[in-house]
């Protein structure tokens, strides 16, 4: 491969590496993410200077059924540092289902182009397409471009070694669009080359991609940091009647719907903070456990809800919902008892004793209530899992099916609102300006941008979606930590987070993103002049004016 991109300037190395990294299908869960990893491998092998070190250039199994595998190159610069710059990205891509009658062409940028040069669905991707500015196709943006960057930039330090004043580490992970594995299972790596090579990390790069926020935005946005996310669970139980006697039920599917309308794009809950872009909660699902069709109200209902997290704890959320969902189910058996009240005047009815309220409870808290009666909340849970067909189930329904056997133990069974969480979790991850070596940091990447080069740029602290960045560094304290794992059911099963490890790291993930337009869209292309020519200069210029600060 280097004998193909050694003649080339560093844009046309950047468009060359991007088209053939297109071509390569890495779907998220499939072996192309394995193939994938396989011929970066091969290319970094190819550059002369691992040629001369090629011990420097390794793969590292993930530990998955597919073999998957995250892939490391360590470039040493000619003065004995321990400082060292990560560079990173994550290798897979969505599927291609949203291209329609076209997806035989989804990885084929230059059909792609002409197809879209004569689309008329679209005004603005036609006008692109015509421009001959942006580069179509799976993954162009989301973010085959930003690997693509990442080597050329490789490339070009392993050649000019007396501009590198001191290392940079190269990992390309896969699995970032679902579960995060590569980035989880290669914390252990970057402790043991820590230790190993006496490395002290300073900051780590990520270019995940950027778009406009808004029509005619042409602001490029850097982020020294990224949000984080929680998936809050609500396992609903009520308590059942025939339809005819309905009135006397108390409807999970009520309840579940309530909780909705109360939390899911609801502005009150998200953290103000100035200039950042900041998203509410969104419900990812809502559905009773009813099986099939009967004249029966369902029994029980499961929700939950992706909810972004910046400065918030996962205890500070835990307590928000608590008493929203308190306050929803108190606000029900009113209505209800209510009603109840009016069905039973209108058709001239005796009086009738019925109770509609709710216990609203924490998973930590219902595990001590239930120990509490000596009841092994442990084996029980461990048990649930050990016969969870996980063939079939995702792990948030095996993280239900846990918590649902802790509700069938309960000798009471009341009806009753178990709140919890699942995978995945990403902590926030952002730069903690307090401390000196993070302030240097900060006062680099401004200062870089502030230079006349053609751009705007806006400097923000959060990377506004979802970045391998947020296991890169966790700054919870030991009771967080105790809180999060006493509310997630079978994490280390599930969802294995070092979270010691991550506060060990404690690397700040800092987001130079390629530019583009529909990322995980059909139309999904990648804007060509900045992000092939502009941004692997600037990476390249943050990265050695960082190093040079620090020594």
């Amino acid at each position: 491969m280097y004998s193909e991109l050694q003649h080339l300037t560093t844009e046309r190395q950047v468009e060359f590496l991007t088209r053939k990294l297109i071509e390569i299908e890495s779907y998220n869960g499939t072996k192309g993410e394995t193939l994938k990893a396989n011929w970066l491998f091969e290319v970094l092998q190819s550059f002369p200077y691992f040629q001369t070190n090629p011990e420097q250039v390794w793969k590292k199994n993930i530990g998955d059924e597919l073999g998957r595998e995250n892939v490391f190159a360590f470039i040493k610069g000619k003065e004995h540092t321990a400082e060292t710059i990560i560079y990173f990205a994550h290798l897979d891509t969505v599927g291609t289902e949203d291209f329609g009658p076209i997806q035989s062409i989804a990885h084929k940028p230059d059909e792609l182009q002409d197809y879209f040069s004569t689309y008329e669905g679209d005004e603005e991707v036609q006008k692109d397409a015509k421009s001959g500015d942006w580069l179509f196709g799976r993954g162009s943006l989301d973010m085959q471009s930003g690997i693509a960057v990442h080597l050329v930039n490789a490339l070009y330090f392993t050649e000019n070694l007396e501009e590198l004043k001191g290392n940079i580490l190269i990992m390309f992970n896969p699995d970032e669009e679902s579960q995060h594995t590569g980035i989880r299972s290669a914390l252990k790596e970057l402790i043991r080359l820590k230790e190993h090579l006496n490395l002290e990390y300073i900051t780590a790069i990520n270019n995940d991609f950027i778009s406009p926020l808004f029509d005619h935005d042409e602001m490029k946005y850097i982020y020294t940091g990224t949000a984080g996310k929680l998936l809050p669970c609500f396992y609903i139980f009520g308590r059942e009647a025939h339809v005819g006697d309905s009135l006397t039920a108390i409807d999970p599917t009520l309840i579940g719907s309530e909780l909705v309308r109360e939390i899911s794009q609801n502005f009150k809950l998200v953290e103000q903070l100035d200039d950042e872009l900041v998203l509410p909660p969104s419900c990812l699902y809502l559905r009773d456990d009813k099986k099939s069709y009967d004249v029966q109200t369902a029994v029980s209902a499961k929700v939950y809800f992706n909810y972004f997290v910046y400065e918030k704890s996962p205890k500070a959320v835990m307590d928000d919902l608590l008493s929203i969902s308190k306050h929803t189910c108190r606000s029900i058996e009113i209505r209800q008892a209510d009603n109840y009240e009016k069905f039973r005047q209108t058709n001239d009815l005796p009086e009738r004793e019925l109770d509609f309220k709710v216990d609203v409870i924490s998973l930590e808290d219902y595990i001590a209530y239930l120990e509490g009666l000596g009841i092994e909340t442990k084996k029980i849970m461990n048990v649930a899992f050990n016969e969870a067909n996980r063939d079939i189930l995702d792990d948030r329904m095996v993280a239900f099916q846990m918590v649902e056997a802790l509700q069938n133990a309960d000798p009471e069974k009341r009806p009753r609102v178990i709140l919890f969480y699942a995978p995945p979790y990403l902590p926030a991850n952002f730069l903690q300006l307090e401390k000196e070596r993070n302030q240097l940091l900060y006062n680099v990447i401004k200062k870089e941008l502030s230079k006349e080069i053609g751009e705007q740029f806006k400097l923000r602290r959060y990377f506004p979606y979802l970045s391998d960045g947020s296991f890169l560094s966790f700054d919870g304290t030991d009771e967080d930590i105790q809180s999060l794992i006493a509310n997630f059911p079978g994490m280390e099963q599930l969802f294995p987070l070092p979270l010691k490890d991550m506060t060990l790291l404690s690397i700040p993930a800092i987001n130079f993103g390629v530019y583009g337009k529909s990322g995980h869209k059909w139309t999904e292309r990648v804007y060509k002049p900045y992000t092939f020519e502009v941004l692997p200069k600037l990476i390249r210029n943050v990265t050695m004016n960082i190093l040079n600060k620090m020594n």
